[in-house]
């Protein structure tokens, strides 16, 4: 027997299901907002991630030759293929360009609650606009995105990686991006092993102690921006602070403020992002942290041959997603029975298979009896698959112009007209 692939899943339907209604509800949150659909190819040339993927994707991509010699990979996230389809094509296009997807990603990692070697995402790109106009509005459209799946308890955390980068220059520090993924991991490792990380920096206890105060800068944006601006004292960041302020008022204007925190101590996993982060954090028991994130990433399109264009997006973590919304009960549970199931009774197959079209044409879900079973177990088969309404096809009753109806919760049955059998059935289904 052939197993799955380690860190895959097959999805029964009733998963499906599931899946499909958490799709259909961001995605309807992203056409609102005017974000069209886009899907690129699942294999891109691998040199396309090794340009700023940043180390550790690089390290889980699945990348192979091909039968021509060329190194390919899955793609380990959309960003970068999203920036290389703009760069090929719509450079001149009018701006801003406003893109998103449903898709699956591939990374070679270690499977956990939450996290597989195949994974799907919901994401946007917004390209062309380097206005805090466009970060408010993505921020925004991120939060109504969760908030239209039913999900309330979560919060987006807010941080600015130029902000990080000033404070690695105040502390001395040339390796900012390696200072950036050790405050990044900061969560994931305790107090001791955290500073003992920082310390490979060369960083004395003084230094160590302005880092451990960056990372407990977190809360309302009241509360916390004034003591950013207490701590950092460059123009670069006075300016990027004050851009922080006007984003936090523009998303008061969006109405979504409520969940809003900043956290100076984000610094995200990718190094392409160059100012405004961010990432969504939602209280479980699952052990699952972030269930999705993002930011700007004004100079990736260029290193990718584009002319410089400021960009900047999310992804949504729907593996990550989905469990807490089942585990708090929010996706509503999946009916994959059938409402109508047909049963011929003496030969009478192909009449049976002319009212199975007919009702199908008109919206209501039918099964036909392809099993020859006979009409009692044929009636056990639809108490089991949870039918509403079985539909019994007879010789006689089809030369009177009627069929019978039973249902299947009380046990009555009733004779209905051949010709209105569609609007009968309907009447019944809603009754």
């Amino acid at each position: 027997m052939i197993e799955r692939v380690k860190g895959t899943r097959d999805f029964l339907p009733e998963d499906m299901v599931k899946r499909r209604w958490v799709f259909e509800r961001i995605r309807q949150v992203f056409e609102r907002y005017n974000f069209k659909e886009i899907l690129t190819p699942v294999m891109e040339y691998t040199k396309l991630f090794e340009l700023r993927s940043g180390e550790e994707v690089v390290k889980q991509l699945y990348a192979f030759k091909d039968k021509g010699g060329r190194d390919v990979s899955l793609r380990p996230d959309m960003t970068s293929s999203v920036a290389r389809l703009y760069v090929n094509s719509f450079q001149n296009a009018p701006k801003p360009i406003k893109w998103y997807y449903i898709a699956n990603m591939f990374r070679y990692e270690e499977p956990q609650s939450g996290r597989y070697r195949e994974f799907w995402q919901a994401g946007v790109e917004l390209i062309g606009s380097e206005k805090i106009e466009a970060d408010a509005e993505v921020i925004s459209l991120f939060v109504e995105s969760y908030l239209s799946t039913g999900l309330r308890d979560f919060t987006v955390n807010i941080g600015d990686r130029i902000l990080l980068d000033e404070f690695a220059k105040m502390l001395g520090v040339k390796d900012d991006i390696g200072l950036m993924r050790i405050i990044d991991k900061k969560d994931k490792l305790t107090r001791e092993e955290f500073v003992e990380e920082l310390k490979k920096f060369g960083l004395d206890e003084a230094k160590i102690e302005k880092v451990l105060s960056l990372i407990e800068i977190k809360g309302k944006a009241s509360e916390v921006l004034p003591k950013a601006e207490e701590l950092f004292t460059s123009e670069e960041a006075k300016k990027e602070i004050k851009k922080l302020y006007s984003l936090i008022d523009l998303l008061d204007a969006y109405g979504v403020s409520k969940w809003i925190r900043i956290d100076l101590g984000i610094a995200r996993g990718f190094d392409y992002y160059t100012s405004i982060v961010f990432e969504a954090i939602a209280p479980n028991e699952l052990g699952i942290g972030s269930i999705g994130g993002g930011g700007r990433y004004d100079n990736l399109i260029e290193v990718f041959g584009g002319k410089p264009t400021p960009a900047t997006g999310f992804a949504i973590g729907i593996e990550r997603l989905i469990p807490i919304l089942e585990w708090k009960g929010l996706i509503p549970q999946p009916r994959l029975s059938p409402d109508v199931y047909v049963v011929p009774v003496g030969g009478v197959n192909k009449e049976a298979i002319m009212i199975a079209a007919s009702l199908r044409k008109s919206g209501i879900k039918t099964e036909v009896e392809l099993m020859g079973r006979k009409l009692r177990k044929a009636l056990d088969y639809a108490n089991r698959i949870g039918v509403r309404l079985t539909i019994i096809v007879g010789k006689k009753d089809l030369e009177k112009g009627v069929v019978t109806v039973r249902d299947m919760e009380s046990g009555e049955q009733k004779e209905i007209s051949l010709e209105k059998v569609s609007e009968e059935i309907k009447n019944l289904l809603k009754s």
